[in-house]
């Protein structure tokens, strides 16, 4: 069975720019969360709700134990799929047929949590119904959402996002550094006009702009570029002009829209031609997008075909002007540049390819722009959409080899994006075959990223919207069919797998005949028919891979057949069957099909009762699922890590993993799909471990391991045995107990500072935010850090927070 890898960081944006001081909102967002369930940030665009949101959220992570996690739901257009991000948020994954609310409000009822919905205005009904299934349903979690209109709940605590306050340009400003606004202004001209700073002659023009722009954050920042080649006086002269042009319209329009759109206009108009294209094509996108992706959309598909010399020059897009204007991809990094330098797009930081954004006012302002150009919206939707199946298509490619978490955390950043191509393909004549197409090629991205209701979403859709006989059509079965994780959903599963082998083999296409095959013997071994199963994969493993056959699942039919000859007793035949498999992967650079080849050697060594050999594949096996965030595969082999335990006589310990093993799984399915076969040794384990500890020891042990994290829980069971140190209470006081540190002398090495900062780090805290909540500086809390690192002989913070979780 399939996992889940890496997901998108479900915490708020990075912050690129300072922070303007909002103190008191700061302190009356905390106030609020303090007494309410519900509270909701509100204001117009561009005031800054989603930043403030963040800072709140960050001063309060640590009233909840289960975590602060962000719903981005800004690139969502889609209210159905509203539970199922706020689920990938919370790093739930469930395989139900239960309605998506129901089971998110059944898997988060034990916890503490909170959860940002950001960017709720669009979506307003939707994440109302949200809000008002967890409050009703849970207890301890609790909800901040930002929304330019309030979720009109009965339990909703408003708190209104005001802009900027501004000084009486007139009045005394010998304090001017301390307005917010004032402040905003000078930090972002000092950026594009070096040595900027608010003086005695300046001061009273800055206040004239920020007043004149009404105090909305982003207003200023786009006016502060212009800084770059204006002075304080001309950018308040020249501004005052857009005014009387730019505001002169309906009365019924707010002043701060007006505003707001002025200040939007002018830095439109300030754009080169090819900048304002790119800028309207680049709104297609529904999240980040990266270069490469930019190439794609904004260039003009005959730019591509002439490039490539098969196609002539075109007619260009008209600006209505008299003018007409191609953007050839050469020309997409300059525009892009641009856009940067003007506080357009917005460039994310982080390793690796540089990524950008639009800021949600100006991206429906760069839409407005397309739709005034006939032809123009639906021919960039239809170019995200081919760069979405090329993508897709690429990743499938190269998913049996290196870089797979590469290609996750590719395709986790441009989720929003698959879905807008996914939208596009479904609701517009003519494009549903590219969209099953599309929906069946990301099978791996559905399968082994922890998406699976996501993704039978889309399949059920696609599937409805072309009903043909066609290639895609047969992928999209079996694909769907494997996404039926659930014992309810198995006879259905089975169904679509038996109609995409009988509709593969009509068009006489035997790969996806060999992928629905495997699709059918997997049900055989969750349903606990071993003979049929060990039969199925032995006919399989014998043919050998058929031409197409995507090698992930080739390999994984000898995964299944190993499985099957283990739990039959044929354990020599299962080791060599997985020994023949690992070296394949390992020939490849392959790391997810790998760990499941490493689980099943475990599990063949433990039916062997050769407890010695059995666990360091499975410890192996563990490492390698948490590095792509598989998470079925870490439930799995913590369950099989259990067994092990158990049997070698750590019986606490073993308790601990079972909690841990028990709250993996509590957010996939707690049943185990209902399998005997995968359940038996462990409910065998936890009777015994029960019987040699006694009820109060098995009790608290087994709440502690359910009180560990992911990351926590697996770093706890890759510890050698003798060095586990198991998790102990804590003294009045909040220092561990005695016999928590017992043997692990690296706790009396860290400072009384040092622990300080390793006890922010488990609690999730970065390095800017560990720096704001101690009052110093991030290069301090970043030296911290380092130095906790090499006391402790580790290599990264995830085992900072697992070594301090464990003593929690």
């Amino acid at each position: 069975m399939g996992g889940s890898a890496p997901r998108r960081v479900h915490q708020p944006p990075v912050e690129t720019t300072s922070f303007v001081d909002r103190r008191d909102e700061l302190a009356e967002g905390r106030r609020l969360l303090a007494t309410a369930r519900l509270v909701t940030l509100t204001g117009p665009g561009g005031v800054g709700k989603t930043r403030l949101a963040g800072r709140i959220a960050a001063r309060v992570e640590r009233a909840f134990p289960d975590g602060v996690r962000f719903a981005h739901l800004a690139g969502l257009h889609d209210p159905a799929l509203v539970p199922l991000a706020a689920a990938d948020a919370l790093g739930l994954h469930d395989h139900s047929e239960q309605p998506p609310l129901e089971t998110l409000v059944e898997q988060l009822r034990d916890r503490r949590l909170l959860l940002v919905l950001d960017n709720c205005e669009h979506l307003l009904s939707a994440c109302a119904e949200l809000a008002a299934a967890l409050l009703h349903g849970t207890t301890g979690v609790r909800v901040l959402a930002t929304s330019r209109h309030r979720l009109a709940l009965t339990e909703e605590h408003l708190l209104d996002v005001r802009p900027l306050p501004v000084p009486d340009p007139d009045s005394d400003l010998s304090a001017a550094a301390t307005y917010p606004a004032l402040a905003l202004f000078a930090d972002r001209a000092a950026a594009v006009a070096p040595g900027f700073e608010l003086t005695p002659d300046n001061r009273a023009a800055v206040a004239r702009l920020c007043r004149r722009l009404d105090g909305l954050p982003l207003a200023i920042e786009l006016a502060a570029v212009r800084m770059r080649v204006l002075g304080v006086d001309q950018l308040v002269a020249r501004l005052d002009d857009r005014y009387r042009l730019l505001t002169t319209g309906s009365p019924a329009v707010l002043p701060r829209h007006q505003t707001l759109r002025a200040a939007v206009d002018w830095s439109h108009e300030l754009c080169t031609e090819a900048e304002q294209l790119v800028w309207a094509r680049a709104s297609v996108f529904a999240g980040s997008f990266d270069l490469e992706a930019a190439e794609a959309v904004c260039a003009d598909a005959d730019a591509h075909e002439d490039e490539r010399g098969t196609g002539d020059q075109g007619d260009g897009t008209s600006l209505g002007d008299g003018k007409s204007i191609d953007v050839h991809p050469q020309d997409v990094l300059e525009a892009v540049a641009g856009l940067v330098d003007k506080s357009v797009l917005c460039r994310e930081g982080g390793p690796g390819t540089a990524r950008y954004r639009l800021l949600d006012t100006l991206r429906h302002y760069g839409l407005d722009k397309l739709r005034q150009w006939p032809g123009e919206e639906s021919a960039a939707r239809r170019r995200q959409r081919d760069w979405a199946q090329e993508v897709a298509a690429e990743c499938e490619r190269r998913w049996f080899g290196p870089g797979q978490r590469e290609i996750v955390a590719r395709l986790r950043a441009d989720q929003d994006n698959l879905r807008a191509a996914l939208e596009f393909s479904l609701t517009v004549p003519g494009e549903a075959r590219a969209g099953l197409g599309l929906a069946g090629t990301l099978w791996f991205y559905w399968h082994a990223c922890g998406a699976p209701r996501e993704g039978r979403y889309w399949l059920d859709r696609a599937l409805d919207a072309h009903p043909e006989p066609t290639r895609e059509r047969a992928r999209a079965l079996w694909v769907a069919g494997l996404l039926a994780g659930c014992p309810e959903d198995l006879t259905r599963g089975r169904h679509r797998a038996e109609d995409a082998r009988a509709l593969a083999r009509r068009l006489g296409d035997p790969a996806e005949v060999a992928h629905a095959e495997y699709l059918l013997g997997l049900m055989a071994l969750f349903g606990d028919d071993l003979p049929a199963a060990l039969e199925h994969y032995e006919a399989a493993v014998a043919r050998n891979p058929v031409d197409g056959q995507l090698p992930s699942l080739a390999v994984l039919d000898q995964v299944e057949l190993a499985a099957s000859l283990a739990f039959l007793g044929h354990t020599d035949r299962a080791v060599q069957v997985c020994e023949d498999a690992r070296r394949l992967c390992e020939e490849h650079g392959e790391e997810w099909v790998r760990s499941y080849v490493l689980r099943v050697l475990a599990l063949a060594y433990a039916e062997r009762k050769e407890w010695d050999r059995a666990e360091p594949h499975a410890r192996d096996a563990l490492r390698r699922k948490l590095a792509v965030h598989d998470v079925i595969g870490i439930g799995l082999t913590l369950d099989l890590l259990v067994v092990i335990t158990a049997a070698r006589g750590a019986h606490e310990r073993a308790a601990v993993l079972l909690g841990g093993a028990d709250r993996v799984w509590a957010g996939i399915d707690g049943n185990r799909f209902g399998s005997t076969t995968y359940n038996s040794a462990r409910k065998e384990s936890e009777t015994r471990v029960r019987a040699a500890v006694g009820p109060g020891v098995f009790d608290g042990a087994y709440r502690r391991g359910g009180g560990l994290g992911l990351t926590a829980i697996v770093s706890y069971a890759l510890q050698e045995a003798g060095r586990a140190v198991v998790p102990g209470p804590r003294r009045a006081d909040g220092g561990p107990a005695p016999d928590s540190v017992r043997g692990d002398p690296r706790l009396a090495s860290l400072t009384r500072r040092e622990r300080e900062v390793a006890e922010l780090v488990a609690d999730g805290l970065a390095n800017q935010q560990i720096a704001d909540r101690l009052v110093i500086a991030r290069r301090t809390a970043e030296g911290h850090v380092e130095r906790i690192l090499g006391k402790l002989g580790f290599s990264n913070r995830s085992q900072i927070a697992a070594w301090v979780s464990a003593r929690r």
